[in-house]
């Protein structure tokens, strides 16, 4: 996703649209968690100290983050990608690997994927998100930075090595600062500068992990797999009506079937979530998603149907006639914490400074 935390702040606030701000707090020990692409044409970025982000922009403005929020986006993101794919490796609330090799859609190309993802999360969100399709995990991710905001960078096998050969060896994914200062000092500025350096010699700089981590990739190598944990995430149902519905009354009724099914479901593995997402599908075959999140886990059926049918309702009720409707529920009791979990729950502790 493009700039999370502050993209969200700016599509909730819609006063903060065009402006410098920053997620965090602004006292002295204030961490920024997240810049608005208006912030950061001063240099101001995540991580930095709120004083130092201040000097940097006078005009900024620090805005509360607000962790219910983001993770509420994270899940309708996330429900996107698994229209496509099971195998989905979540690295962060805003960020995942897929493997589209074999997709649900049946698709050929994974660039078309890629796109037609940018496009849902767009309709759906009103966020924009950037895409980088390969062969490897490697070089999707580095490419997944470029013409960011809404970017879309395809590397191919044919092109990898020209795309490596040329890139700045601080864009190397897994070679951090304190690394790239090391490899400019004897040298080593780009890709092709890292790849005239022999195994032995990057073992002996860097031991050796990362020494053959840095010789592969160099070539473009990077066999590692898309980890999915295949632990549930949600429990859902949905109903494909034989006539579109087009009648509010209609359509709680069958809102009411499809939240007993749920609910049956969710007694049945004993998993009860807090996030509520209702699917609609139109008769164009337009889908929108609308999800809330609240403080507790839904265990009754009584409570999801009225949730849902809120959700129905608001922003504002269907106005064309409906094709299919869906409950989900996610952020179950039964979620381990899984590593994006733990890092904004440890960047939570750090902005609330």
């Amino acid at each position: 996703m493009d700039a999370f935390f502050a993209s969200v702040e700016q599509l909730d606030n819609p006063e903060l649209k065009g402006k410098p701000i920053a997620v965090g707090g602004n006292g002295r020990k204030g961490v920024v968690g997240a810049a608005s692409y208006e912030a950061r044409k001063f240099g101001v970025r995540s991580a930095m100290p709120s004083f130092k982000a201040a000097q940097l922009c006078p005009d900024l403005i620090f805005v509360k983050p607000h962790f219910s929020r983001y993770k509420e986006i994270s899940n309708q993101i996330m429900e996107i990608f698994s229209r496509f794919t099971d195998l989905v490796e979540p690295m962060s609330v805003d960020e995942a690997y897929l493997d589209v090799t074999e997709n649900k859609m049946n698709i050929a190309v994974a660039t078309d994927i890629a796109r037609e993802i940018k496009r849902l999360i767009k309709e759906e969100t009103k966020l924009t998100a950037s895409a980088g399709v390969s062969y490897c995990k490697f070089i999707a991710k580095v490419a997944s930075g470029y013409h960011k905001p809404d970017g879309l960078t395809v590397v191919t096998p044919a092109n990898a090595d020209k795309f490596i050969e040329q890139l700045p060896i601080e864009d190397f994914y897994g070679i951090g600062k304190v690394t790239a200062t090391r490899m400019k000092d004897i040298g080593i500025h780009k890709g092709i500068d890292l790849k005239h350096v022999g195994l032995d010699e990057l073992v002996d700089l860097f031991g050796t992990k990362a020494g053959n981590y840095y010789f592969e990739i160099a070539r473009g190598i990077d066999n590692r797999a898309v980890h999915t944990d295949h632990v549930r995430r949600s429990i859902g149902a949905e109903q494909t009506f034989e006539t579109d519905i087009a009648e509010l009354d209609e359509m709680k009724y069958r809102l009411n079937d499809i939240a007993n099914d749920v609910m049956r479901r969710c007694n049945k593995n004993q998993s009860f979530g807090k996030t509520l997402t209702l699917k609609i599908k139109y008769n164009d075959f337009i889908v929108n998603t609308r999800s809330k999140t609240i403080d507790h886990f839904i265990s009754t059926v009584d409570e999801l149907f009225e949730v849902a049918s809120t959700l129905l309702e608001n922003p504002e009720k269907p106005m064309r006639a409906i094709r299919l409707l869906g409950i989900s529920v996610s952020n179950l009791n039964t979620d381990p914490d899984t590593k994006f979990e733990k890092q904004i729950k440890k960047l939570q502790l750090k902005l609330e400074l």
